[in-house]
């Protein structure tokens, strides 16, 4: 519920802005700048699809996202054979039903990245002796997550569990005042409108029940932290406590996945670490992650594509170009450039001008 509180406050911005675009290394490559595309084109994944917006009534038809776990559970078992434990999954959860164009708010990312990611549960928890923990971002999001999603089979899949309390359960161990969970400034508010709405029978649930979050004592050495849009729509401090419990309180010893966390905004400046200081202690730490299946469109000056990238390979930009066939728009999918460190905005958007410019000229 306080987690739906910031997101009615907060509707979605674009999926593309330049200010959510930073330029990261690569764990597993190491070289300057961007290189052309026949060099390692032999090595690249295809673009899902039908996720351009011109093939909008195809996408309604497929189960997209369903693909996207499949390529996301063999990069994420790849990424923790190589020894990573940072690692972040990024993609428009919406897709399926909506483009960057079209207007939707941060209630329905949040529900379908949390579906996204149940869905996954029992495929990836085969993979695993050790339980996984299912993090969502508060107790009121994991009371709803076990109404919508009441079979066994994804229920037994995973610990469902929030933020607070995988935090509250490492700092128990700790006797660090700094480690402790960092609460969000209008918690102890809504606490307390919680505890005045409930009168004589004490809190009222406005943060949800307690009795939903699953026993981390019962599912210890987890395997994996499969985290659910933490601080994207919500309180900054969602992304202090991954930190603390991740690199402070387990040591990095727990792998820990974001899904969609919009780790661009605390990598590249969006929060000024002035007015966040707190924030700003994170900003090194979500630069370590790596990107095991991104996917954000690029739409500037009139092209339109997609930065990509699937775990281990090199990132792509990829320019898409409508075309009619026998009256049906195709797409055609063009690897403007590859390279081994992630491309900033402007490098993206001149690739596509460029390969948009070349494909101009061929049809002369």
């Amino acid at each position: 519920m306080f987690l739906h509180f910031f997101l009615l406050c907060n509707f979605a911005d674009a999926w593309l802005s330049p200010n959510n675009f930073v330029t990261l290394p690569s764990h597993s490559r190491r070289r300057d700048g961007p290189s052309s595309s026949s060099r390692l084109s032999a090595k690249l994944s295809p673009l899902p699809s039908n996720i351009s917006p011109f093939e909008k009534s195809q996408a309604k038809s497929r189960d997209i996202t369903g693909d996207f776990r499949k390529v996301a559970q063999a990069s994420l078992l790849r990424a923790l054979d190589d020894g990573l434990t940072e690692l972040e999954i990024e993609f428009p959860p919406l897709l399926e039903s909506k483009s960057q164009f079209d207007d939707f708010d941060n209630i329905q990312e949040l529900n379908k990245n949390r579906d996204w990611c149940i869905e996954w549960l029992p495929t990836l928890s085969n993979s695993f002796s050790s339980p996984i923990w299912f993090v969502l971002p508060d107790t009121k999001e994991v009371e709803l997550a076990k109404e919508e999603w009441g079979g066994q089979r994804y229920r037994q899949a995973a610990a469902f569990t929030s933020i607070q309390a995988v935090t509250e359960h490492y700092s128990s161990a700790s006797s660090a005042k700094s480690e402790e969970y960092s609460k969000p400034w209008g918690a102890t508010i809504a606490s307390g409108m919680s505890q005045l709405l409930g009168g004589g029978k004490g809190d009222s649930g406005l943060l949800g029940d307690l009795g939903a979050l699953d026993s981390l004592d019962e599912a210890t050495n987890p395997a994996l932290h499969l985290v659910c849009q933490p601080g994207n729509g919500g309180p900054v401090e969602d992304w202090i406590n991954v930190k603390k419990f991740h690199a402070d309180l387990a040591g990095s010893k727990t792998p820990t996945c974001i899904v969609n966390g919009a780790l661009d905004k605390v990598r590249d400046g969006y929060y000024n670490g002035f007015i966040f200081p707190a924030l700003a202690k994170t900003f090194d730490f979500y630069k370590s992650f790596e990107s095991i299946f991104f996917l954000k469109p690029v739409s500037d000056k009139g092209v339109y594509g997609w930065l990509y990238r699937v775990y281990p390979e090199p990132w792509q930009v990829i320019l898409q170009t409508p075309f009619q066939n026998q009256g049906k728009v195709m797409v055609k999918d063009t690897v403007a450039i590859s390279s081994d460190t992630r491309p900033s905005y402007t490098q993206c958007v001149q690739a596509l001008l460029t390969e948009a410019q070349k494909q101009q000229a061929a049809t002369k």
